[in-house]
């Protein structure tokens, strides 16, 4: 037990990239490596899959004083796999298959013997989606910049 849980110490990083990009995952792209795993593990739900509401807070200014911007519907779901890796998923929206897959892929990706599927199958795809929706959001942007300049009178 005290190995499993150094290990997780060591992979907070990673796990937190690894729950935003299941996350930002889309229902297509997960059912598509769920359908395609050599065999679907066996597992137990321990909380949901269910839908529920959180709060959105904002700042001012992007540091001055919080407030509460809205409410936002979320999905979240947690199972153990048979192995007992547990795996937490959360996605925007209501969309408990969603949350049920991120879940299931969040355990998997916790093994040592899955990673590596998890990884090339449906992270660094997601990964790619989301750096070319960035690019094209960049590129849209700057073609609506306006540079301003003023001009010096030579009086002063």
């Amino acid at each position: 037990m005290e190995a499993r849980l150094e290990n997780a110490e060591n992979q907070k990083p990673e796990r937190k990239r690894v729950v935003d990009l299941l996350a930002r995952a889309e229902l297509h792209d997960l059912t598509r490596v769920w359908d395609g795993l050599p065999q679907q593990p066996e597992m137990q739900m321990l909380r949901g899959p269910e839908i529920g509401l959180v709060m959105v807070r904002g700042r001012i200014g992007g540091g001055g004083a919080p407030f509460n911007l809205g409410e936002a519907t979320v999905s979240r779901a947690t199972v153990r796999l048979d192995n007992g890796l547990v795996g937490h998923g959360h996605v925007l929206g209501a969309n408990l298959k969603r949350a049920k897959l991120a879940a299931v892929f969040d355990a998997l990706w916790q093994d040592p013997q899955h990673r590596e599927i998890v990884e090339a199958q449906l992270l660094q795809p997601v990964e790619a989606r989301i750096a070319e929706e960035k690019r094209k959001k960049s590129e849209e942007v700057a073609a609506t910049r306006v540079d301003f300049f003023t001009m010096v009178r030579g009086e002063d």
